[in-house]
C-alpha cells in the first residue's frame, strides 16, 4: 500500500531529511515544508520530481499524513496553530523530548516516568488521530539503515487508533523499514531516548524484525 501522495514532512532538520530522503526512494509524490521555503525548494530539487516543496500552512491544508519532524518543545504549538486545518489527520511524531548535556550526551527535559507522545497526546485537535513513529533511531541511522536486504531494519509504532494502522505501515513500508506496533500511546516512553527499544536506549543498533519480535 502506498500512502507518500498524502503525506508531508514538516520541518527540514535532520530527522525531517532522513525521512524525506528516504521517502524519496520510493517515488511516491509527497511534500516537503520547511520555515525556510528556499531551503525546501532546494532540497526538494536534490530528490526528485517527486518531491513537492511547499509553506508549511499549505503543506497542513494539503496533506492527510503529517510528519511532525520539529523539536518536542516546538510541538504543542504547532498543534495548537494549525488545530483546525489538522483536525481528522494523522499526526506522526518522531521527537524525543531531550537537550544536550554537558558530556556530548543527551538528558532529558521531562519527567522521568513521561513520555512525549502522551504529553503531546493532550494537545491533539479534534478527531485527528496521533502516531509516535519515525523517531527510533538517530538521524544517521534512519538514513544508513533503510531498505536493507535481504531483512528490512524495524521501525516500532505506537498509536492508540488501530484503524490507522495501514496508513502508518504503509509509511514505513515505503520510507524503507518494517513497520512493528509496540502498543497505545501509553507505550511511547519505550521508543523514545532512553527506552528499551530506541536506539540511544537499551536497544542500541538497528534490528531487524525477526530479532526485534523477541523484545517486545
Amino acid at each position: 500500500m502506498t500512502t507518500t501522495s498524502k503525506v508531508a514532512v514538516i520541518g527540514l532538520g535532520n530527522i525531517g531529511q532522513a525521512v524525506a530522503g528516504n521517502l524519496a526512494k520510493s517515488e511516491n509524490q509527497f511534500i516537503v515544508a520547511d520555515r525556510n521555503l528556499e531551503k525546501a525548494k532546494e532540497l526538494s530539487a536534490k530528490w526528485g520530481n517527486n518531491v513537492l516543496p511547499s509553506d508549511i500552512p499549505n503543506a497542513v491544508k494539503n496533506a492527510q499524513i503529517l510528519v511532525l519532524a520539529i523539536p518536542f518543545e516546538a510541538i504543542e504549538g504547532f498543534l495548537k496553530e494549525y488545530s483546525k486545518d489538522l483536525e481528522g489527520k494523522i499526526i506522526v511524531d518522531p521527537s524525543n523530548p531531550i537537550s544536550p548535556d554537558e558530556n556530548g550526551g543527551f538528558k532529558k527535559i521531562i519527567g522521568e516516568n513521561e513520555s512525549a507522545g502522551e504529553i503531546n497526546s493532550k494537545f491533539l485537535p479534534e478527531n485527528a488521530m496521533l502516531v509516535k513513529a519515525l523517531g527510533t533511531l538517530g538521524a544517521s541511522s534512519l538514513s544508513e539503515s533503510a531498505y536493507q536486504n535481504p531483512e528490512k531494519s524495524v521501525l516500532f509504532y505506537a498509536t492508540d487508533d488501530e484503524s490507522i494502522n495501514p496508513e502508518v505501515e504503509g509509511l514505513i513500508n515505503d520510507s524503507g523499514f518494517e513497520p512493528l506496533r509496540i502498543g497505545g500511546i501509553n507505550q511511547s516512553i519505550r521508543i523514545e531516548v532512553f527506552g528499551d527499544l530506541h536506539e540511544f536506549g537499551a536497544l542500541g543498533k538497528p534490528i531487524t524484525l525477526t530479532e526485534a519480535k523477541g523484545k517486545i
